[in-house]
Order: structure tokens, then C-alpha cells, then sequence
């Protein structure tokens, strides 16, 4: 176990906990940060560790919402009990077709994983993102909160997180831009993003370890070890992450982040592009 490792490990999970919940695409940053810092581990395994990571994410997730998402509190009234369940069977309906078009198109979607595409998605979507918010100015949106979100809202939410499956696209930002579209508020668009991350993450995780075990991977004790503190330290982050973005966008609109979504698409084509001429 080398400690420079677990610097980069610290690094990676500071970034993944930043990135995973704002707009701005967690995988592009982490492609462009692991390749300028390179955890000295095998291809299988980084491939595990970028995703496996985003647990850490999630958790904190949960933890934040934990009231919230508990449809069994003591403290919630039957009523309240009966809107905590109809909100998980929303996540779930707007997790379906992520599922079902996800998991046989996963290996093709690995391909995709190049620089090139991801400098692509971030900048179309930072432009979507500026086009909506010149269109949004002085708009009513009619879904204030995330309990005002019906069924059929959520299952087109949903059809939106399925294009976060190309790389460079952000979850997050697929979900939250279409919510937006469909006429949610920035919060509840921001707020149901974060929870419908939670059974697709750990969905994409467990794919990810069990297609690694299936095809002879195993963790040694040091992968393991940076395997959970890339989980901790994610997890810590998110919690700041979060808090931060519902503080901004019950005053800000999303415009900073189509911004710097395109600042950073033109930094990693750039960065791939002199690679390609230097090598």
C-alpha cells in the first residue's frame, strides 16, 4: 500500500463527492483527474473503482434524506406514511426504463468511454442547459415540490436519466434538465435527481462487481482499503455537495454550470487532442 496511492484515492473521492450531484458530470472529471494523476492499479480495477466509488455519493444521500425517505418514522402521520411510499414507487417507476434499455446496452455504453465523448456531451449539454435557463426567465413552474411530482412526471423523468448512460452526459444533469422541461422547479428537479440516484447507482455498482468477480477479478487488501476511502471520503464531500446545490438553486439558476460544462468539454478535447498528436 503506497501512500501517494492513497493521495490520489483522497483526490478521486474529493472529486467524485464534488461532481456526482452537480450538473457538470462526475465521469468527465474523473477520466480527465485519473488521467493526469494515474492510480497505479489494473484496468479491471479502476474500472470497478470509478463506479463503486459512487456508493460514498449515495449514502449521503440518504443520510441527508433520511426523514424524508424513512416511509416507517414514528414521527410521520399515516398520511405522511402514504406519501413517503408513493414517493419511492415514483423513484422506482422513473428507474425502470434506465433498467431495462441500461443493463443490455452497459458494454456497448463501456466503448463510449473516451475522452472525446465526454468533451462532446459536456458541451452540448452546458448549451441545453443556457438555451433552457433564456427560456425559463420569469416562467411559473407548475411543479414546486418533489411530492407534486405525479407518476406519469416521474416515468418521463426517467426516459431523461437513460441518456445519462453516455459518458460525459452527468445523471444528474440529464434528470434535472429534463424535469425542468417538464415543468419542475430547480429544487424539486435537483431533489428528485438526487434520489433517483439511489437505486440506479447502486443498480450500476452491483453490475460492476459482479461482472468483475464473473470475469476472475478480486480485490487485494491495499484495492480494498482505497475502495473504501474513496467511498468515505465521496460520501463527506456529497454531504457538502448537496447542501450547496439545493442553497444555489433556490436563488441561482443553472446557467454557471452550462458555463463551466463547456469550459471543461473544451479543456478535456483539448487535453485528449494533444495526447493523440504528442503520442
Amino acid at each position: 500500500m503506497s501512500f501517494v496511492e492513497i493521495l490520489k484515492v483522497i483526490v478521486l473521492g474529493i472529486v467524485e463527492g464534488f461532481t456526482e450531484w452537480l450538473p457538470i458530470s462526475s465521469t468527465g472529471h474523473m477520466i480527465l483527474v485519473d488521467e493526469i494523476i494515474h492510480l497505479d492499479v489494473s484496468e479491471a480495477y479502476r474500472e470497478v473503482f470509478m463506479v463503486v466509488i459512487q456508493l460514498g455519493a449515495i449514502l449521503a444521500v440518504m443520510v441527508l434524506y433520511f426523514n424524508k425517505l424513512n416511509p416507517f418514522s414514528p414521527h410521520k402521520s399515516m398520511a405522511q406514511k402514504r406519501g413517503t411510499i408513493r414517493l419511492w414507487i415514483k423513484i422506482i417507476i422513473a428507474c425502470i426504463p434506465a433498467a431495462v434499455i441500461g443493463l443490455p446496452l452497459d458494454h456497448f455504453m463501456d466503448k463510449l468511454m473516451n475522452g472525446y465523448v465526454v468533451a462532446a456531451m459536456l458541451i452540448l449539454y452546458g448549451v441545453l442547459f443556457i438555451v433552457l435557463e433564456n427560456r425559463n426567465v420569469h416562467r411559473h413552474f407548475p411543479i414546486e415540490r418533489v411530492t407534486q411530482i405525479s407518476f406519469q412526471t416521474a416515468a418521463l423523468i426517467g426516459c431523461f436519466q437513460v441518456l445519462a448512460m453516455i459518458p460525459g452526459t452527468s445523471r444528474s444533469g440529464a434528470t434535472i434538465l429534463g424535469a425542468m422541461l417538464i415543468g419542475c422547479s430547480r429544487p424539486a428537479a435537483a431533489e428528485f435527481s438526487f434520489f433517483l440516484g439511489i437505486p440506479v447507482m447502486f443498480g450500476a455498482s452491483f453490475l460492476k462487481i459482479v461482472k468483475f468477480f464473473i470475469q476472475g477479478g478480486g480485490f487485494s487488501f491495499a484495492e480494498f482499503i482505497y475502495l473504501v476511502l474513496g467511498m468515505v471520503v465521496a460520501f463527506g464531500v456529497s454531504v457538502y455537495s448537496i447542501k450547496f446545490l439545493m442553497g444555489y438553486v433556490r436563488k441561482h439558476d443553472f446557467k454557471f454550470f452550462g458555463y463551466y460544462r463547456i469550459v471543461l468539454g473544451i479543456v478535456v478535447l483539448s487535453y485528449f487532442g494533444i495526447s493523440a498528436l504528442v503520442g
